[in-house]
């Protein structure tokens, strides 16, 4: 089936991390082949890995599914998935695709998707939140519904990693929680229904947030940042970040844009925690090599002074090294990261 030559009714905006292919392909096999709405999808991958995400879906349903392209028009009964490495971002009738900032540590993220297209589509969207860890798409969760749309997650017992659909539902914007099989059913009567809900206008926030996805240049060089200064500095580029709360949500962003949730901040600090130890137990490694290396050399010389000098600094680098080991051991080697599909997908 080809998409329709006219533009969608409604954008059906879809996130998805860890056990998200599973029930992405679930929710696509549920529509209909005559599916009226554009379907836009981000599950997270490595932004080396290539994707077979598109093929994936375009078997398990009716309707034809691609990775998008820059430029691409919103047209009915279509799949369009963001590639690898690039954010996709609703302008207008068509989407764009960017290396803007990387947003919980993810390009493509879904909180960008869903809250460019609350912006451009206000109550014409439908975000679906699926199976994934962590909580990227909760902030874009709050923005579809600000605009009058409709936000629903997938059943929390069934979701593979409930993570991402438990934050998005503690945001406070969701309105049920959806097995997806039946989600199907639910995203068609949305589209097809008449749009009942008054859009409130666009707020300055999602305007900034979605030009600097975008990288606009206004946007990137302004000097008023919202929020205020959380004491804490961004991961991505060491940057001040800037508390931002919307609600029960709290979030973080700084001057270039990088966005952090609190629990993905978390997870990129425990990281950083464990590069930080682990160049630390190389550093004290070494010296210990080094100086009982220099020791020996010393001994031989019949220099038995400095020798026992080196040898103490070896043993005061080892006793050292050992207690960042242990710190290692007991902090279970950092932060796991299943967020991100590690099959190419």
């Amino acid at each position: 089936m080809s998409p329709s030559s006219g533009p969608a009714p409604a954008l059906v905006v879809v996130g998805a991390s860890a056990g998200g292919v599973e029930a992405l392909q679930a929710l696509v096999a549920g529509l209909p082949a005559d599916f009226a709405g554009c379907v836009l999808v981000v599950l997270h991958v490595p932004a080396t890995s290539s994707s077979a995400l598109p093929q994936i879906l375009d078997r398990a349903g009716p309707l034809p599914a691609r990775h998008a392209r820059e430029g691409d028009l919103l047209a009915g009964g279509q799949i369009l998935v963001a590639p690898p490495g690039r954010h996709l971002v609703v302008l207008g009738d068509s989407v764009a695709l960017t290396r803007g900032p990387q947003e919980n540590g993810h390009r493509p993220a879904v909180d960008v998707l869903f809250r460019s297209a609350a912006r451009a589509w206000g109550a014409r969207v439908v975000s679906v939140v699926l199976s994934g860890s962590l909580d990227d798409g909760a902030a874009g969760t709050v923005a579809v519904r600000s605009r009058g749309g409709l936000c629903l997650v997938q059943d929390f017992d069934e979701a593979l990693y409930d993570g991402m659909p438990r934050s998005a539902a503690a945001a406070g914007a969701v309105e049920d929680t959806v097995p997806v099989t039946k989600m199907g059913a639910v995203l068609t009567e949305f589209v097809a229904s008449p749009v009942l809900a008054e859009a409130q206008a666009v707020t300055p926030l999602m305007d900034m947030e979605t030009q600097m996805a975008d990288l606009d240049p206004e946007a990137m060089h302004g000097t008023e940042r919202p929020g205020s200064p959380a004491g804490f500095g961004c991961p991505d580029c060491a940057g001040a970040l800037y508390q931002i709360d919307e609600g029960d949500l709290r979030r973080y962003r700084c001057r270039v844009g990088h966005a952090w949730s609190p629990e993905s901040l978390l997870d990129r600090q425990a990281l950083g925690l464990e590069s930080a130890l682990w160049m630390a137990l190389r550093s004290l490694e070494e010296k210990a090599a080094l100086n009982a290396d220099l020791g020996q050399r010393a001994s031989m010389r019949g220099a038995e002074r400095t020798a026992t000098r080196f040898e103490e600094n070896a043993q005061e680098a080892w006793r050292a090294a050992e207690l960042v080991r242990r710190l290692v051991v007991e902090l279970g080697g950092g932060a796991s990261d299943p967020d991100e599909a590690r099959t190419a997908l």
